[in-house]
């Protein structure tokens, strides 16, 4: 691991909103050595997380843990130089999706091309189309209800060409660390620069709350736009789940 400290910026920024926008909703559990977060009618967070590294003895905790909140998604952070993550590989769970820890450095700020308008979401009418809008980017369901109770905790943007919604984001600050979450584009707006537009916008926005760096976690669709406007690779979080429990 060439910076530990970024690498533990990353997953502090991303466990402090599973934790932020489950609180309100009753939804965020901790059971030592794990927490967890699971939004009732909502995709995400829906996560059991740990701080340090796993061994079997955990296993039964986290199975009874499954057992009772179904369909729990378990990040794994390859930090620990280990290989307990064939904990997870040998007791029938499967990867879900595989996401790589990024971080920029702030500098300068991007120019923009202002083909985009961002709209910060705050009341319901807007929470109920950035819900709307959100699977068609990715997989899961994030509830409008996780938004309307988070308005003041995080920051979601809707994100309009002309006056049509084509996109989502989502801003959380911890410390001087700006998370850059859930930057989406309806599939028939995609190859057209628009998830770079945002990514700018987003970073700009970092600089101007005087954070010091961007932290996101990156799909392989996305990768090749963080990379390109300069995030370097930390670390690779990959997602299990138990397949009986999905």
């Amino acid at each position: 691991m060439k910076n530990i400290n970024l690498a533990k910026d990353n997953i502090d920024n991303l466990t402090a909103l599973w934790q932020t926008v489950a609180t309100p909703l009753l939804s965020y559990h901790k059971n030592d050595p794990f927490q967890f977060s699971q939004i009732k009618n909502s995709g995400w967070p829906n996560r059991l997380w740990f701080r340090e590294d796993i061994t079997e003895a955990n296993l039964p905790q986290i199975l009874e843990l499954i057992d009772q909140n179904p369909g729990l998604i378990i990040p794994y952070w390859d930090i620990f130089g280990s290989d307990s993550k064939e904990i997870f590989e040998k007791n029938e769970f499967k990867i879900r999706i595989q996401l790589m820890a990024m971080a920029l450095k702030l500098g300068e700020k991007f120019p923009v091309e202002n083909n985009l308008t961002f709209k910060r979401v705050l009341n319901e009418e807007d929470a109920k189309t950035w819900s709307d809008i959100y699977p068609l980017s990715f997989s899961y369901i994030i509830s409008k209800e996780t938004l309307i109770y988070n308005y003041e905790n995080v920051r979601f943007y809707l994100v309009h060409l002309e006056d049509k919604p084509i996109g989502t984001l989502t801003l959380f600050q911890t410390g001087n660390v700006m998370g850059i979450h859930g930057v989406g584009v309806i599939p028939e707006m995609r190859k057209r620069g628009f998830a770079e537009e945002i990514m700018k916008f987003a970073i700009n926005e970092a600089i101007d709350a005087g954070t010091e760096y961007a932290h996101l976690q990156a799909s392989p669709l996305g990768k090749g736009i963080y990379t390109r406007l300069g995030f370097e690779d930390l670390f690779l979080i990959t997602n299990y789940f138990l397949n009986s429990n999905i």
